[in-house]
Order: structure tokens, then C-alpha cells, then sequence
């Protein structure tokens, strides 16, 4: 594959369009193909990372009583009780998600000046497999906090809370284990279902399902990443498709500066792996060459002064991390985590 600048122009709006959102899944599964291509490149980013496997942090709908302030604290919480022993945790989505179910014990007014409140709680945490509702492993810490109000002495009750606790530690460890049995035994299934979607088109989920698979389990992993190549592959030639087919639809109609700003936008979102890039392209320089300078819209190519891989990873984390925020919910249902 040839190397190529990654240019757009100012004026671009490639990101901003809701309707080509799904773009941004088909580098979920970036990191997984670039551990082939670049190993040693990955090996240094990842090198200080806490583990392969990621939990979701989910608030549940049922601590609505709790302020948003305590609801921050309670999320930074469970990222510290995650990271402090090994797994990674992140406020985006995932299947498996951790999140914690506080109770209020006891209430007490501290009669001295000023007033204070002391409340303890207990404060039940929870592992568990968002889609199957499923919950993996629990355990429940009493904590205690004072503070000049309810809210304050609740906060401080959770800031209390201990991520290094070996009660805490042996949660957490046996969550990670139950999540590595679950894809050693689903592995087949898992495959099978995204070469089943990948038929029916849905390559997006296809790529999700297949990059969810953590490096925890060596063997599902691998097999994993062979099918996650060929149909990233399928859904990038299928995009490329879709959107030559809008841009040569938008430059027949109108030949001038607006045609040639609707069919740019198009042409931008085709990747250079995609398998009509080359008829894009030579769209992209006769349209260049009627409108001149009144066009401000460049094909995506990769830059000649940057490492390809690089340049790969960062594409492919960025649009990661924007898949995962596009699937995070206000509230999530865990009425049946008890």
C-alpha cells in the first residue's frame, strides 16, 4: 500500500454528519490488527496499562437519590477499585461493566460546633454481564464519612471506600476470572455470530463483537483478530460503495462549486484501504480540476512524515473511544443487579 498524507481542510465536516456516525466503529477492532503489523510500537503505549480486559462503569437508575456530585465520586470510585487491581475501567461502554448499589446504614448528628453529620453505609459492588444480566462476583464494604451536610458526609463515606482492601482485591480478581471463563467457553459462538452478521451486512456490530475479545484469552483472541481483518475489510469496500455512488450521484447533478461540496464530503469519508479508493480518487482530481480553487476538500491519505502505524493507532483509538461514547446511556437498567 502506498503512503499517503492525511489531509482535510478547514471547512470539512466529515465527523459532524449524524447520518455517517457508523464510520467510526470500523476502527474498534484497531489496536487487535496493528498488534500483527506493529507489535513493538503497541507494546510501548501499552506497556503501563492495567490489563487487556475493560469493564464498563455503570451508575444505576436506582441511585437517583444521589446527587450528581456524589454520583461522580461513586464512578471515580469504581475506575480507582478497577485500576487498583489490574483491570481497566472507563465511563464508555462495554459488556461487562462494573458498578456499586450504596445503603444507608445510620444517620447521626455530631454535637459540636459546627454541626456535623455522620453516616455509614455499606456499600455492595457488583461485576456482571450487562447483556446477559448476569452477575459474576460481589461484595459489600462498610464505609463511614462526616461531613457538614448529608450530601457531604455521603461523599466522604465513599471516598472512604478502600481500592486495596483484600476483601476489594479478591472481588475484582474473581470478576476478571468469570470474564475470561465466559470467552473461553463462547468463543465459537461468539465467531460464528459475527460471521452471521457480517453476511447480513451488520459489519459494525460483527467488528464490535470480535474486538471485544481480550487478550486474556490467547487463543480466542487470535482466531479473532483473522476475522476481524477480513471483515473490516468487507465493511470498508461496502462504505466505499455507498459513498462513490453518493458523490458521483452529487457531481453529476450540479457541475460547479455547490456539486463539488456535496460530492467532497462524500469522497472524505473513504478510507485509503478500501478497495475503490483508486476510481475515488480520480473523481476526486476531475472535480478538482473543473471548480479549481473554489474547492476546499481533500481525499484522506496518509502523511509521509509520520510513521504509517502510528498514524493507524491513533486513527483507530479516536474513533474507539467515540463508538464507545455514542453507546453510553444517561441511565442504565440494573434493577436486576441484587
Amino acid at each position: 500500500m502506498p503512503s499517503w498524507l492525511l489531509a482535510k481542510s478547514k471547512k470539512q465536516t466529515v465527523y459532524k454528519s449524524i447520518k455517517y456516525k457508523k464510520m467510526k466503529n470500523l476502527i474498534i477492532f484497531a489496536t487487535m490488527v496493528a498488534m500483527i503489523i506493529c507489535p513493538s510500537l503497541l507494546q510501548a503505549q501499552t506497556k503501563n496499562e492495567p490489563s487487556a480486559i475493560a469493564l464498563s462503569v455503570m451508575i444505576s437508575q436506582e441511585t437517583d437519590d444521589l446527587s450528581e456530585a456524589a454520583k461522580v465520586v461513586l464512578s471515580n470510585k469504581l475506575i480507582q477499585i478497577a485500576t487498583a487491581n489490574g483491570i481497566s475501567a472507563k465511563e464508555g461502554f462495554d459488556r461487562f461493566f462494573i458498578t456499586a448499589v450504596p445503603a444507608l446504614m445510620s444517620r447521626d448528628i455530631v454535637p459540636r460546633p459546627p454541626q456535623q453529620i455522620a453516616q455509614s453505609m455499606d456499600v455492595t459492588l457488583y461485576i456482571g454481564d450487562y447483556f446477559d444480566q448476569k452477575i459474576f462476583a460481589s461484595t459489600s464494604i462498610s464505609c463511614k464519612g462526616v461531613g457538614t451536610n448529608e450530601t457531604k458526609a455521603y461523599i466522604e463515606a465513599l471516598k472512604n471506600l478502600n481500592a486495596n482492601a483484600p476483601q476489594v482485591r479478591a472481588f475484582v480478581e474473581n470478576g476478571k476470572k468469570k470474564i475470561i471463563d465466559y470467552y473461553v467457553t463462547q468463543c465459537d459462538n461468539i465467531i460464528n455470530k459475527a460471521q452471521s452478521l457480517a453476511n447480513q451486512k451488520n459489519f459494525e456490530e460483527a467488528i464490535y463483537l470480535l474486538t471485544s475479545i481480550p487478550e486474556a484469552v490467547p487463543d480466542c483472541y487470535s482466531r479473532a483478530l483473522v476475522e476481524a481483518e477480513g471483515i473490516y475489510q468487507q465493511y470498508i469496500d461496502h462504505l466505499c460503495n455507498i459513498y462513490l455512488a453518493h458523490a458521483k450521484s452529487a457531481w453529476v447533478a450540479e457541475q460547479n462549486s455547490s456539486g463539488a461540496q456535496k460530492a467532497g464530503e462524500y469522497l472524505s469519508y473513504i478510507y485509503p484501504d478500501a478497495y475503490c479508493y483508486g476510481e475515488a480518487a480520480r473523481l476526486y482530481n476531475e472535480i478538482r480540476n473543473k471548480v479549481l480553487y473554489d474547492w476546499h476538500f481533500a481525499m484522506r491519505i496518509y502523511r509521509e512524515d509520520m510513521d504509517l502505524q502510528r498514524q493507524r493507532i491513533e486513527a483507530w483509538r479516536e474513533v474507539g473511544v467515540a463508538y464507545g461514547e455514542n453507546q453510553r446511556a444517561d441511565n442504565y437498567n440494573l434493577k436486576w443487579v441484587r
